[in-house]
């Protein structure tokens, strides 16, 4: 097979693991409210024990797929999931549930980051552009699909399939890795040096009339960024439950409308995959960010459902540029070393999985009273990434 092809493959692990993991991650949160009473306190609570997890476990799995190998981290990785969701159909206590949840996301910290990388492999700047727009509008797609689809499928094949629907899946990319392993070694045999190499090639920071030293700049400003973007996201996703509940809407329906900012970020990578006029631009950024604070507001705390679409659509469009750059500079700048950057870009993210529903659950109990206490004080800590910016592009003498 040819390097295209096998990246055709890599692609398809991409998908269908965002789509198991968003329909297990994003639908058990409807699990926990109806059978053990959670309000969005404990949802946020039981999304923050997540994102602390999260953290170490994506910066070690970086580094392990860079020593060990990415088709090795990724057996442990489909393995893993597999595995643990399949015993879950087993644990109906609370306890089990969330010893679960902690496997489970131990497992996926080892499938992200070799994804990433074995598609932006061994290739040039022009390529690594490419392959890194397919594989956010590959895996946006997923996500929006799994939470558009996943409330009627549950329905459709019972509160047990939250379960061993995403395992089956998990199994199918095991098998299915095996293979491409497989005929990624015969081609490699086979492989043209000269092509090789071009995966040592320079990033060609002068064609955007900047200096490396200011790429690195922007790569310092997306990774303060993106785990602010992850503060809010995973702000809104344990709290879909609650306002499906404000707004009087079933399972199957919150899962189509709460869907809509996520069709709007994977809208956002399409256009920045083949629009690049947005790198190394400073106020899009920045604007994107201000966008980001403001609907996230208006998401969570508006009673009108046109309102709350209209910020999910602003949402999902400033997030998508968020994460877009995040990756885009985290591969680019980090050419040499794509595995261990990429690593430390989903460590970043479970920065922002964490900080978002501690931040939110904590103020709901100091302040159980306060209707939309957790929301503004969320929206707050958003403000200091907003100023973080600003002091960071002053600091870096960012121009562009």
């Amino acid at each position: 097979m040819t390097r295209r092809q096998l990246k055709i493959g890599y692609f398809a692990l991409t998908w269908m693991n965002i789509y198991a993991v968003a329909y297990y991650f994003n639908y058990l949160f409807f699990h926990l409210r109806q059978d053990f009473g959670f309000g969005n306190r404990e949802n946020l609570l039981f999304a923050a024990l997540n994102g602390l997890l999260y953290i170490p476990a994506s910066w070690y799995a970086g580094r392990f797929a860079q020593r060990r190998g990415y088709f090795t981290a990724l057996k442990i990785g489909f393995g893993g999931m597999a595995l643990v969701l399949a015993v879950g159909t087993q644990f109906g206590s609370l306890i089990g549930q969330t010893i679960v949840m902690a496997f489970w996301t131990l497992a996926v910290c080892f499938t992200w980051v070799p994804l990433e990388a074995l598609t932006s492999e061994g290739e040039n700047r022009a390529g690594l552009a490419r392959m890194v727009g397919i594989y956010n509008v590959v895996w946006s797609s997923g996500a929006a699909v799994a939470f558009f689809t996943g409330g009627a499928l549950q329905q459709a094949l019972g509160p047990s399939s939250l379960y061993w629907f995403p395992a089956l899946l998990h199994g199918i990319q095991f098998g299915l890795l095996l293979w491409l392993e497989r005929q990624a070694r015969s081609s490699a045999k086979t492989a043209n040096e000269a092509v090789m190499a071009s995966a040592l090639e320079e990033p060609d920071f002068a064609q955007h009339h900047i200096r490396p030293e200011t790429a690195k700049a922007f790569l310092r400003m997306a990774w303060v960024a993106n785990p602010f973007a992850y503060v809010a996201m995973n702000t809104v996703i344990p709290s879909v439950p609650e306002v499906a509940a404000r707004l009087h809407l079933s399972t199957t329906m919150a899962g189509f409308v709460a869907s809509i900012w996520m069709f709007a970020r994977l809208g956002a990578f399409a256009l920045l995959w083949r629009w690049t006029a947005w790198h190394y631009r400073f106020a899009w950024l920045f604007v994107s960010y201000a966008v980001m604070l403001v609907s996230f507001a208006v998401l969570l705390l508006a009673t009108h459902l046109a309102t709350v679409i209209l910020a999910q659509v602003a949402f999902g469009l400033a997030v998508g540029l968020i994460y877009y750059s995040s990756l885009f500079y985290s591969m680019e700048v980090g050419v040499e070393t794509q595995g261990e950057h990429g690593g430390l870009h989903e460590a970043l993210i479970g920065i922002g999985i964490f900080l978002g529903p501690a931040i939110g659950t904590t103020t709901g109990y100091l302040a159980p009273r306060a209707i939309g206490a957790d929301v503004l004080a969320v929206s707050a800590s958003l403000m200091i990434g907003l100023v973080a910016l600003l002091f960071l592009r002053k600091r870096m003498a960012v121009r562009v």
